[in-house]
């Protein structure tokens, strides 16, 4: 009788053929994918857990059969998992970035849009993201320079296979769930992943104009009609070519200490002299709300401590808020739930993603992402995050 888990290919030293380092492996990044155990797809498989250990290191390269009985198990094609390496390629971008490269190669994450190669580097995603994030490529080499916001052409060394990196999706915006929907996108075959850049809703819209996003997502509510999102789209984005689809409504409001021990009650309490105020970035839809508040309570922005004091996200001014860096800020109940703060609502607020159309019917994984979007385990994800109102989830909005 044979014996559980025997099998040809057990013994590694017979007949093992050495791992190519021309050959990408993603066998563990798919099984991980689909949250399998490395235990349960090597006794699936039929192959010993040292055989599954030594052909996820790159270490062992399997037969044909055992090739095709792991893309089965997986739920894939063998080129998904194993697959000619492109490491090394060398191809041209378009630079955006905050700062022009230097001399020393960077880490950065690479995406097409439409026909155009953009390299960002990846130290913009902020301290944290900057070491979990793992890069497309090194760009090396400035070729050009030119005025503008995309101020270079730059060469860039591919780290991952190129035919991958096209089916990324980038989205500028301030909503931190949107990584989360990205976990959704990386369950699938193609392995795609969405690259979330984190701006406030006037600069990520400018970013989807100017052609350097996919995506972008805004929550700005008009002064005058207390309308969100279309009002400020009409002035800005004309023309058919765009689109609107709602993501999600949120309350958004004064973001305090946990247990607030100064006793913070309205927008008046900011201008008191032991307030320390940290604010979201100019062209944030945070930043237009705090200006509209002050500016009705008849208190002057500029004079508040903290009013410089600017981040790039509702997370981050949470996370302050949390370590004792400051006393208060505006943003979503969503970011004072995750680190445990006290939170006084203010209005509810529509996020909304705006893409070009043509976007839409040319790049497939976009289309995936709505998809998911809508789906019942993200919306119990997000749900169970809380602030989030998802009833009209994926909604086409027009203007």
């Amino acid at each position: 009788m044979k014996k559980r888990g025997s099998h040809p290919k057990k013994n590694m030293a017979s007949g093992a053929v050495e791992a190519s380092a021309s050959i990408v492996n993603a066998v563990r990044a798919t099984r991980k994918a689909r949250g399998m155990g490395q235990g349960e797809l090597a006794e699936q498989v039929g192959l010993t857990r040292q055989a599954m250990y030594a052909i996820e290191g790159n270490h062992y390269l399997p037969s044909t059969a055992i090739a095709l009985r792991l893309a089965q198990v997986l739920g894939c094609q063998v080129e998904d998992l194993f697959r000619l390496s492109t490491k090394g390629e060398v191809i041209e971008a378009e630079w955006v970035g905050e700062e022009g490269l230097g001399s020393q190669a960077l880490r950065v994450n690479v995406a097409q849009i439409g026909d155009r190669t953009i390299a960002r580097p990846l130290s913009e995603l902020g301290d944290m993201l900057n070491f979990v994030v793992s890069a497309d490529g090194l760009a090396t080499k400035v070729l050009s320079q030119r005025k503008g916001r995309i101020s270079q052409r730059v060469l860039v060394e591919l780290l991952h296979d190129r035919k991958q990196i096209a089916q990324h999706v980038v989205i500028a915006g301030c909503d931190p769930s949107l990584f989360i929907a990205g976990g959704y996108i990386r369950q699938l075959p193609e392995m795609a992943r969405i690259m979330n850049w984190t701006m406030g809703s006037a600069n990520a819209l400018r970013a989807l104009l100017d052609g350097e996003v996919h995506i972008a997502g805004v929550h700005l509510v008009d002064a005058r009609s207390g309308e969100c999102n279309i009002p400020y789209l009409k002035r800005h984005v004309k023309g058919k070519d765009y689109l609107g689809i709602r993501f999600a409504s949120w309350v958004q409001g004064i973001i305090v200490t946990a247990g607030n021990p100064k006793q913070i009650r309205s927008i008046e309490d900011l201008g008191r002299a032991d307030m320390r105020l940290v604010n979201r970035e100019a062209g944030a839809g945070a930043r237009f709300f705090l200006d509209t508040l002050l500016k009705k309570a008849g208190i002057v922005g500029r004079q508040l401590n903290g009013y410089d004091h600017e981040v790039s996200s509702h997370l981050e001014i949470a996370r302050l808020i949390r370590d004792g860096l400051a006393d208060v800020g505006i943003g979503v109940e969503s970011a004072a739930r995750h680190y445990g703060l006290d939170f006084i609502p203010l209005r509810e607020e529509q996020y909304d993603l705006i893409l070009r159309k043509s976007m839409l019917a040319s790049h497939p994984m976009i289309d995936r992402l709505l998809d998911a979007m809508v789906s019942r385990p993200f919306r119990l994800e997000l749900e169970a995050l809380g602030g989030y109102d998802l009833a009209d989830i994926g909604t086409s909005l027009s203007w």
